[in-house]
């Protein structure tokens, strides 16, 4: 059962008890501890996670052998690798939980078969992939515009639950920072 995963979807399509009965059939549900991974380099990523509690990152290693974070996912957030699952190929991230997570994962296969089942659910995954790009889109045009300072201030007064809860080294990689700098601007706002 998954009463978070149910409630999002709620909030964009319908969705009867007989709906969610189906649901079930397809999806997997997860405890992680904190540091464990759910994707590796080099390895497929066969399935699209759901957070019901928790919060994972998504990195890969840089040229300079360090972490760069490229994506976060709270309660409530999708998470995966969506080229290779897509395209079935190996991976070039890492998918970790940050602290102890509950997830609702769904295989490659089992989604498009749930899909045949259920047709539209198709409008609800298209409407969070929507959200996803429209984000991304907005974070890079951001991370152009803004001063290091500027983008700083408005990830941390728009997403305060994240200040709270992800180290700030795993911030600072995810905002194009060094921790350093980074600890500079907290004792300035502060």
């Amino acid at each position: 059962m998954s009463d978070k995963l149910f409630q999002q979807i709620r909030k964009f399509i319908d969705l009867s008890a007989n709906d969610e009965l189906v649901v079930n059939k397809y999806i997997n549900t997860l405890q992680l501890n904190k540091k464990e991974f759910l994707l590796h380099d080099g390895k497929v990523c066969n399935d699209l996670y759901f957070v019901e509690k928790g919060c994972l990152r998504m990195y890969f290693i840089n040229k300079k052998d360090s972490e760069q974070i490229t994506q976060f996912a709270l309660d409530g957030w999708w998470i995966a690798d969506y080229m290779s699952f897509m395209n079935n190929t190996p991976s070039n991230y890492y998918i970790q939980s940050i602290e102890k997570t509950e997830i609702v994962s769904i295989s490659s296969q089992k989604f498009d078969d749930l899909l045949k089942e259920l047709p539209h659910l198709e409008k609800y995954f298209r409407i969070i992939m929507q959200k996803a790009v429209a984000a991304s889109q907005h974070r890079a045009k951001l991370m152009y515009e803004m001063t290091k300072e500027e983008f700083y201030i408005h990830f941390s007064t728009s997403f305060p639950e994240f200040m709270q809860r992800v180290p700030q080294y795993m911030i600072a990689s995810y905002l194009g920072l060094t921790p350093e700098y980074m600890s500079e601007l907290r004792k300035k706002k502060l």
